[in-house]
């Protein structure tokens, strides 16, 4: 069956998190740089099944465009493009960065090593922007 694979894209390292074949557990994948994010999913399509892509649509508490927002719809369009295959969704992303470090704290993370493992934050926010997907679904 095929995965969906979600992006918290940032502007210098992007979280991935990546469905379970039954898509109904979203998992963390990897933290990359952002410059490499087509390349690696494409890649990552190469070895594994996906037919939807999902981005964290990033806006302020009243819902308006924050600065983020324009470079998550340039990326979406370019996804379009480079996947033509591939549903492309956005989702509202409030919030998850401060859910993705309550689940750290939660799980056991020294401060420590969420200051060191900043990428850990961003893959985390990007299994959060998944789940928040497949409830909705």
């Amino acid at each position: 069956m095929p995965r969906i694979l979600a992006i918290d894209l940032g502007t210098k390292r992007t979280g991935l998190a990546v469905t379970d074949s039954l898509k109904m557990l979203a998992n963390p994948l990897e933290t990359i740089e952002t410059g490499k994010l087509i390349e690696y999913i494409k890649k990552y399509c190469s070895k594994e099944d996906v037919d939807t892509l999902v981005l964290g649509y990033p806006t302020r508490l009243d819902g308006s465009d924050n600065e983020m927002t324009p470079r998550v719809i340039s990326m979406k369009d370019r996804l379009g493009k480079e996947f033509p295959s591939k549903k492309i969704e956005l989702i509202d992303e409030r919030f998850t960065s401060k859910m993705a470090m309550q689940s750290m704290i939660a799980m056991g993370s020294k401060k420590k090593d969420r200051k060191e493992k900043a990428g850990n934050l961003d893959k985390v926010s990007a299994a959060i922007i998944l789940q928040s997907y497949l409830e909705r679904q």
